[in-house]
């Protein structure tokens, strides 16, 4: 049995090695995104894909001589829907690029394909550390959850606060943000109390009553986008905003799509973040206006910046290799550097992850709506997870 079970193994690693090789002799360019399209974090998958389709209205389906098919496929959220939808795409599409990814789980579970069968998986949601160590072939454009929170533990220390409870969801980037804010905050002489809310199916009652209890000068909250709205419209119902507590969250939680949604309940919310649809640049202006036209006045959010820029870097990568795949592909992303809508970034050589500019901003009323307004810049963000391991 153990015999038939490694040759069982041995094969399917061939097949997808066979698969790949074959993906590059073809005039066309597969890629393959797999996004949670349905669900929970269905809003995740629709901003991707329209990001991904702009990017190619705008900048055309030919790359280095080789037509370029997206094909999107929906994974439900599900990390062994995306294994497998990763498996398919690589065997019987031929698919040369995997992309998308709305979470760490989903992520996580097709990287071993990608060493297998040595396609690139170009990141452009899922925020864990971790993520980009899992394969030399996984490249990242969103974030990590600790890039965008370390900068928001140094301003509520300059900005005199004492006591912080955090509140996230159990898992990978929920994690993350609980150990970069506290690290960070207690270094400054900060003190922390950590709370953990289940992922799936959250209630957020019980937790918010243990922070009502604590009396903290701040709330620190993370949620993945798609559940911010349930999240705050509880904080007020509960009474905390009126108990003197303020509200401070890793920028998922005020996302950009559901923000006028979320209603009246985010007004002075602070957050960090690398995008915000108001984010003051021509780049990011001809971006938002553009991205509303093509889907009928949506609003682009983080998640959108993150499937716009991951449909660059494949762009940019494939005419630097003139067309070839695999490794020279993945080699040819490592340093590449542009102007993005969110601001100037690039691929940092040594992780696959994208170095770019952090925002703290504050939930305001601009022209009717409600928009993260920046305030103020951290420059050139490396992932402090992987950078504290470098030193």
């Amino acid at each position: 049995m153990k015999r038939r079970t490694v040759l069982k193994a041995g094969a399917a690693a061939l097949a997808l090695s066979l698969s790949a090789g074959f993906a590059w002799a073809q005039e066309t360019v597969k890629i393959g995104l797999i996004l949670p399209m349905t669900g929970p974090f269905a809003s995740t998958g629709r901003q991707i894909e329209a990001a991904a389709k702009l990017y190619m209205q705008q900048n055309g389906d030919t790359v280095a001589g080789k037509k370029i098919q997206l094909i999107v496929k929906d994974d439900t959220g599900v990390a062994d829907v995306t294994k497998r939808l990763a498996q398919e795409l690589i065997v019987q599409e031929k698919a040369a690029v995997l992309a998308g990814f709305g979470l760490t789980p989903l992520a996580l579970a097709t990287a071993p394909l990608a060493t297998q069968a040595k396609v690139p998986e170009v990141v452009m949601a899922a925020a864990t550390s971790i993520i980009t160590e899992q394969s030399p072939f996984v490249v990242r454009t969103s974030f990590t959850a600790a890039q965008a929170t370390v900068p928001l533990a140094e301003w509520a220390s300059k900005e005199g606060l004492k006591k912080v409870v955090t509140l996230v969801s159990d898992y990978g980037p929920g994690i993350d943000v609980e150990k970069a804010f506290s690290e960070t905050f207690t270094k400054a002489g900060g003190q922390v109390e950590n709370l953990r809310v289940p992922l799936a199916n959250p209630d957020f009652s019980p937790f918010l009553q243990k922070v009502a209890d604590a009396k903290p000068d701040a709330l620190l909250a993370f949620v993945p986008s798609g559940v911010g709205a349930q999240f705050m419209k509880q904080f007020v119902e509960r009474g905390l905003d009126k108990s003197g507590i303020r509200f401070l969250a890793e920028g998922s939680v005020t996302d950009d799509d559901l923000l006028n949604n979320i209603g009246d309940v985010a007004l002075g919310a602070v957050t960090s973040h690398h995008y915000s649809a108001s984010h003051d640049s021509p780049e990011n202006k001809a971006f938002v206006e553009a991205f509303k036209k093509a889907n009928g006045g949506m609003r682009p959010n983080f998640m959108a910046v993150g499937g716009y820029d991951g449909m660059h870097l494949i762009y940019e990568g494939l005419k630097k290799t003139n067309g070839a795949g695999g490794q020279a592909l993945i080699d040819a992303m490592k340093g590449l550097s542009w102007t993005s809508p969110r601001g100037p970034v690039s691929i940092d050589p040594q992780t696959r992850d994208i170095v770019q500019n952090i925002y703290v901003r504050k939930v305001e009323r601009v022209n009717g709506e409600l928009y993260n307004v920046e305030f103020a810049t951290i420059p050139n963000v490396k992932d402090p997870v992987k950078a504290a391991k470098a030193n």
